[in-house]
């Protein structure tokens, strides 16, 4: 069986897992500041470019058995402009059943979605499916809460809980006496990530991250400061970083981990080197238990929220922008005394979600072959 990667990184993926790989879409011409020549250029280049797009998506699929719309909170929009991740997911949608291509999303996260066009886009690009799951109860309730027919969909975990055995690393503590706790750090603003938010959330995340960091340092255990994006978290790392040293934490000494990871490899290596985890970032929060770590939820989406309760840990998570210091250091110690009970929880609930995945790569293969 071919495997044709389509994704923003194409390169990447193709040298890494040797396979063909596409760009979902070109990049982007080099702006104009000039009104007019923005709008030329709209016209007589953008226009007849996104016919190429159209007919390059054809090309592409025209050989092709199915169409796998895989994982991620692609069809919420956090983060996400209607006109950009959600039209290119109708757009290659359409083109897979114009080529008469099988349409599966599998194990996608929903919503929230509150742009109407992003919700218009997504439902559309729903309903030419030939099969859908998704990673969570709130996915497909949200849904149905906005009028989508979701009766013959399944619910199927995360693709990330069917990640080959052989990159997963073994835990390795490695020299460290004491107990280490990785600290994931996310550059948050609000729920609706809005670019025009003022500072004031996430100085208050910040404040707390930094009580929160100084009492575990003072109470012996090791710090590993864990980021989730290469780019948008480095200035959470630094600021966090600049706001301890002004209450007199100093990073030298071993006490403070933070050689930020650059990579997914990277990521998985740190988190395997933890006893506990605290962290928003979803693959944070997700690849810790995965690696069957304890983990305390600091949640900034419905999907973390629902993550944490499918491993029955809804009693180790808190709201982002409703961080409660005290409550938050009772759920450490908590999570720390049930750490070996927990592990074992997490480890078979782990297990079940392989085997539920497992079972759904089985079955659309097997649609496929027919």
């Amino acid at each position: 069986m071919d495997v044709v990667c389509i994704c923003s990184g194409p390169e990447e993926a193709a040298s890494d897992y040797k396979i063909s790989a596409f760009p979902m879409k070109e990049k982007p011409l080099s702006p104009i500041n000039n009104r007019l020549l923005k709008a030329l250029r709209r016209i007589f280049v953008g226009i007849p470019m996104e016919f190429y797009r159209w007919y390059r998506a054809m090309v592409i699929l025209k050989d092709s058995d199915m169409l796998l719309m895989t994982g991620t909170g692609m069809l919420g929009d956090f983060g996400i402009l209607p006109l950009n991740l959600h039209y290119e997911i109708l757009k290659w949608s359409i083109a897979a059943k114009l080529c008469r291509c099988k349409l599966l999303f599998l194990s996608v996260g929903v919503g929230p979605i509150r742009h109407p066009l992003s919700r218009f886009l997504i439902k559309n690009s729903l309903r030419l499916a030939d099969y859908r799951s998704y990673r969570d109860n709130f996915s497909k309730e949200y849904l149905d809460g906005i009028q989508f027919d979701t009766r013959n969909d399944v619910v199927c975990p995360d693709l990330a809980f069917s990640l080959p055995r052989t990159m997963l690393p073994s835990d390795s503590i490695g020299d460290q006496h004491g107990t280490v706790v990785g600290v994931g750090v996310m550059t948050y603003r609000n729920k609706r990530d809005s670019a025009q938010s003022d500072d004031g959330v996430y100085q208050e995340y910040l404040e707390k991250l930094c009580v929160l960091v100084r009492w575990l340092i003072n109470r012996g255990y090791i710090i590993r400061l864990l980021i989730g994006d290469a780019v948008y978290d480095e200035r959470v790392r630094k600021d966090l970083k600049v706001l301890l040293e002004e209450k007199g934490v100093r990073f030298e000494g071993g006490t403070i981990l933070d050689s930020p990871a650059s990579n997914f490899e990277e990521i998985l290596s740190q988190l395997a080197a933890t006893d506990i985890v605290i962290a928003s970032r979803f693959h944070n929060v997700l690849l810790a238990l995965l690696l069957g770590k304890p983990v305390l939820a600091i949640s900034y989406h419905e999907k973390v929220d629902a993550l944490m309760a499918g491993l029955g840990l809804e009693n180790f998570c808190q709201d982002i922008e409703n961080i409660d210091i005290d409550k938050l250091i009772e759920q450490f110690t908590v999570l720390e005394e049930r750490a070996g009970i927990l592990k074992q929880q997490i480890g078979q609930k782990a297990e079940a979600y392989r085997q539920a995945l497992d079972d759904q790569y089985d079955h659309i293969f097997a649609a496929a072959t027919k």
